[in-house]
């Protein structure tokens, strides 16, 4: 049977979340059935280490999205690609557009991750693509929160749209606990009497870190904690400045992008995510894997979805500081019983979201958009 060519585009192979999804589908492939390749910008990026070294790997000689249509159709004529993959709108806009100057017969799948829109301008925006989306053959939809908001901004048919939750390579986790370590300087954080809060996320508004510091200030007063921060962005001088305002400095500890955050994960007693939206909330789907529970805002539409409305883990309403502040005390002041309980729970809920399952449905997806 002939192997179909699979093109997966993204701008970089970067610390973000959606190069993270691409990396766990193409590692995870059925290389018998399917021959990946990979196409992104002229950059270098965190997660190319560890992309299976028998994957094609092509950067165009451009560093502007705006500059890759033509490069990327040539590529896509030259590896005969079947189908066309892509995620985020700007990156699905270049590779249609690639696509149809390609003048072949590849189909393109796009992928939508996040809960866009809400005021006029960026309505208007996500119509625009939904119109561009016609010359796509399906719309991959990560959660059904996001599915909903495609229907209803963008106008595509929700006969059109598949859900496919985000994979989750819990081996690969495992091995990164397994072998990881945390350099001294960092090691020291974890030891003590005191409880240990971990975040990971991009310091930008829709996270919405400064929620989480406040309510830290909140449990801080209760009994002694230490907060970890993991990740970079504008806000990270903001943050460190509301710290200070707080009295609670000497407890905040930023430690920007950690390529394995996992062991720290299983170090620290509690993650929390504080987002006001996500498209599905993988951070938290990956802290489950690592066996430390969870305290959510409802992040709307993902974070619901993946901890089926607190059922994994513990929420609150976006912004509320109190309720964060309660949720995360109630954690932190569980006995072991109920911490073992809300380990396991969690692994198995985030074997739900395995990368060999997951990955099965993006396979039989393309299966079907290659016999249309």
């Amino acid at each position: 049977m002939k192997k179909k060519r699979v093109l997966f585009f993204i701008y970089q192979m970067g610390a973000g979340g959606a190069a993270r999804t691409l990396l766990n589908i193409l590692n995870n492939m059925d290389q018998s059935k399917f021959t990946p390749v990979l196409v992104t910008l002229d950059y270098n990026g965190n997660y190319e280490q560890y992309l299976n070294p028998e994957i094609k790997f092509i950067k165009l000689k451009t560093k502007r999205l705006r500059s890759a249509i033509f490069p990327l159709a040539k590529v896509i004529r030259e590896e005969k690609a079947d189908i066309v993959f892509s995620t985020i709108p700007n990156y699905n806009t270049i590779a249609i557009l690639g696509n149809l100057f390609s003048f072949t017969g590849a189909k393109n799948i796009v992928r939508e991750a996040a809960y866009l829109g809400g005021t006029t301008s960026a309505d208007l925006k996500l119509r625009l693509y939904g119109l561009l989306y016609k010359f796509s053959s399906k719309v991959i939809a990560l959660s059904n929160g996001v599915k909903g908001n495609i229907v209803h901004r963008y106008k595509v048919k929700p006969e059109k749209i598949e859900v496919i939750y985000n994979p989750v390579d819990i081996e690969s986790i495992q091995r990164n606990i397994n072998e990881g370590t945390i350099p001294e300087e960092h090691a020291v954080i974890f030891t003590g009497a005191e409880k240990v809060m971990i975040t990971a996320g991009r310091l930008v508004n829709d996270k919405d870190q400064k929620t989480l510091i406040k309510a830290f200030a909140e449990v801080n007063r209760r009994i002694d904690t230490k907060l970890v921060i993991l990740g970079e962005g504008k806000l990270e001088k903001e943050l460190k400045s509301l710290a200070e305002e707080l009295n609670i400095v000497e407890q905040v500890y930023f430690l920007g992008f950690q390529e394995n955050p996992y062991i720290y994960f299983t170090k620290a007693d509690v993650f929390v995510l504080s987002s006001k939206r996500e498209g599905f909330g993988h951070v938290l789907a990956e802290a489950l894997a690592t066996g430390t529970p969870v305290v959510s805002t409802n992040a709307q539409p993902g974070a619901q979805e993946v901890l089926n409305n607190g059922e994994y883990g513990l929420m609150c309403e976006v912004g509320d500081v109190k309720a964060l502040a309660e949720k995360i005390y109630e954690t932190l002041t569980w006995d072991e019983k109920q911490i073992n309980h809300a380990i396991q729970k969690g692994l198995e809920r985030a074997n739900t979201f395995h990368a060999k399952t997951i990955v099965k449905q993006y396979e039989n997806i393309f299966d079907q958009t290659f016999d249309q």
